[in-house]
């Protein structure tokens, strides 16, 4: 179980946000009565998601070395930048973005720039996938 530890909650990270931001907030947008529903459940789901993000991150980071080992595992020497930037992006969008969506500040730029933030933690989490699925 150990070994495959860091390939489920990499499957966990990356399905997650697979399954959040391209399926069941698009439904959302697509089935409830008003965009203002939608957008305020959205938000609801993508704060869970968050949650998601920093349990499989930090999980990660905590089995990258083994105890008393002089390096980290072989998946994580390729995957730690990716695990650290998708968490980053993670908080950045939870914490700096989104209450700005939520305010409706300047709506496009702060819905693209966490719309793209976003993305990229979509490609880090599938890095990670890789990596780990590789050792």
């Amino acid at each position: 179980m150990g070994a495959r530890l860091p390939v489920l909650a990499a499957a966990l990270w990356w399905g997650s946000l697979s399954a959040i931001g391209f399926v069941a907030v698009p439904m959302l947008f697509a089935h409830l009565p008003t965009p203002a529903m939608a957008g305020n459940m959205a938000a609801r789901l993508f704060e869970a998601q968050t949650y998601i993000s920093i349990a499989c991150c930090a999980l990660l980071l905590v089995v990258s070395k083994r105890k008393h080992a002089e390096k980290p595992e072989e998946w994580a020497q390729a995957a730690m930048v990716f695990v650290i930037a998708g968490l980053l992006l993670a908080l950045l969008v939870q914490y700096g973005v989104a209450p700005r969506i939520v305010a409706r500040q300047n709506l496009r730029l702060w819905h693209g720039a966490g719309s793209a933030m976003y993305a990229l933690q979509w490609l880090c989490a599938l890095r990670v996938l890789w990596s780990t699925a590789r050792s």
